[in-house]
Formats: structure tokens, C-alpha cells, sequence
């Protein structure tokens, strides 16, 4: 069975060793997803696999078979930019812009954990709805590093987005 990224099917590569990273950029090319340490621990790789957020780095392409991959270019394009890429352009959250795809991939899967009512260690009650405070944002985003420090602002476009989606 075919991987589908952005939902189109793709042929998984033949050599097993192949990271989803370097599957999405090389043989994809789908290039908007970011190598930064190659080691799960900044988070400018992240993708999401069937609506769950993972480091793609850390990954090899053969173990999603079947599986449903979203890329940055999956959530929104130029001409019609998801609400938290308009968000994070808005408020400036995006500096350089390296990890910019990853944080975004990070916050559209940290909304669906908000929405879903799953708790985090930042979380005030662990069987209520949990409420998107800044506090909240920061903790679920802690795997995504920013190196120029844009970290207020993007914190900034998440929550924006975060209560529309609350009201």
C-alpha cells in the first residue's frame, strides 16, 4: 500500500533506510518541511502522520505504509493559507522562517490535542476542558525550537487562532 502525502499517493522508496525527512524532501520534493539537527530536537522536521505530530528526522519512510502524511504544503497554499499561516505571517511569527513549517505542522496538531481534551503538564485539570492559555501553547510547543527567538509571537498567532476555534 502506498504512503499518502498531502493526498497523493506516493511509492515508498526501495532502499529501507530512508527517513520520512528525506523521503518527503528528495523524493517527494516536497521541500517545505526542514532539516535542522537530523536528531528530533528541534522540531523543524515535524509532519503530521495520520493527525499526530511526529519528528519525520526520526522516522524511516518504510514504516508508514498506508499511512496519511500532511506537509506544510498540505495545509495551505499561497493563494488560500490555513488560519494559522495567516496567523503566524500577521504576528510576525516566523523570522527567518526555517522552522516556520514545523511550527505550524506542531500547532495544527497541538489544536486538535486542545480540542480533543488531552491534557498536558501545563494543563490546570486533567479531566476538564483544557483551556489554551499562553502557558498551555508554550508547554505543547516546547519541541519546536525557534533560533531567532520569535517565540512570543508565534505563542501569539497560535492562541489567536486557538480562540477562534474555542468560540
Amino acid at each position: 500500500m502506498p504512503i499518502t502525502i498531502n493526498d497523493t499517493p506516493h511509492e515508498l522508496p526501495d532502499d529501507p533506510r530512508v527517513s520520512l525527512l528525506d523521503f518527503l524532501r528528495l523524493h517527494a520534493g516536497l521541500t517545505g518541511t526542514k532539516k535542522g539537527c537530523d536528531h528530533g530536537q528541534c522540531g523543524a522536521c515535524t509532519v503530521l502522520v495520520n493527525g499526530m505530530r511526529i519528528n519525520s528526522c526520526l522516522s524511516l519512510a518504510v514504516m508508514h505504509d498506508g499511512d496519511k502524511v500532511t506537509t506544510i504544503e498540505g495545509l495551505g497554499t499561497p493563494d488560500a493559507p490555513s488560519a494559522l499561516q495567516k496567523a503566524f505571517v500577521e504576528h510576525d511569527g516566523y523570522q527567518c522562517g526555517y522552522c516556520t513549517p514545523g511550527q505550524i505542522c506542531s500547532a495544527t496538531a497541538m489544536m486538535q490535542e486542545i480540542a480533543n481534551g488531552w491534557p498536558s503538564d501545563a494543563s490546570d485539570d486533567l479531566e476538564g476542558p483544557v483551556k489554551p492559555s499562553a502557558e498551555e501553547i508554550r508547554e505543547r510547543m516546547s519541541g519546536n525550537l525557534c533560533r531567532c527567538g520569535a517565540y512570543a509571537n508565534i505563542v501569539a498567532a497560535i492562541a489567536e487562532v486557538t480562540a477562534e476555534d474555542t468560540q
